[in-house]
């Protein structure tokens, strides 16, 4: 029998649509930490920005295709199932329950979000359940602010293993080797201004988009 502990990341965002930047972090994170599962978790609607609204089910359906068969990364919509307000610790509840006390559950934020923990929803309950992975920009680092320090206090630790020696409860910078500047912004902008977006995204999600027409303009 294995006695490894499970390692479970959850990767949550709006993936309004999922890009090849999304999906190339979520690669390379599995792969810096071993997960044996990484569920990319879409979050509920973005609020309004004055574009072209696609809903949750359309997110979600991108996001499948664009993971399509690889290994080990699941498109998991449990927070667009969820009634009322949707905060990332009830989904580190869930994820625990169903991996067990032992797993090795973590947390994967992207370095703006992770300066704003402070001000999360039940933010201490957090490393009660899971490892926090800040993923770093390169080249581009800021000075936390003191709630955040205070926060993270000792919980700072230096590599992979030193993270996964125990099941919660530890905070690690990752830098990714390919860190793609794609942004979900500039796609949508692109796509309503009729422009291609090919090599942005994978072939299936953009042959999804302009096949519903999503993220166009309809004037």
């Amino acid at each position: 029998m294995n006695s490894t502990p499970t390692r479970i990341g959850m990767l949550g965002g709006t993936f309004d649509p999922v890009h090849l930047g999304h999906l190339r972090s979520a690669i390379e994170v599995r792969e810096a930490l071993k997960l044996d599962c990484l569920h990319m978790i879409p979050a509920p609607q973005p609020p309004l920005r004055g574009m072209p609204q696609v809903s949750p089910a359309q997110r979600l359906e991108l996001l499948t295709l664009g993971i399509g068969d690889t290994p080990g990364v699941v498109a998991d919509d449990r927070e667009l199932r969820r009634e009322g307000p949707s905060y990332s610790v009830d989904t580190l509840v869930e994820l625990r329950q169903a991996y067990g006390d032992s797993a090795r559950l973590v947390m994967i934020i992207g370095f703006d979000a992770f300066l704003r923990l402070a001000k999360w929803h039940n933010v201490n309950q957090i490393f009660s359940l899971a490892h926090l992975v800040v993923i770093a920009r390169p080249g581009y680092s800021t000075s936390w602010p003191d709630a955040l320090r205070e926060l993270v206090g000792d919980r700072e630790v230096d590599s992979v293993d030193e993270l996964m020696l125990c099941p919660n409860g530890n905070v690690l910078t990752l830098a990714l080797p390919s860190m793609m500047a794609i942004s979900a912004t500039y796609i949508r902008e692109r796509l309503q201004q009729g422009k291609s977006v090919r090599y942005l995204l994978p072939e299936a999600v953009e042959e999804a988009i302009l096949q519903h027409g999503l993220y166009h303009s309809h004037e």
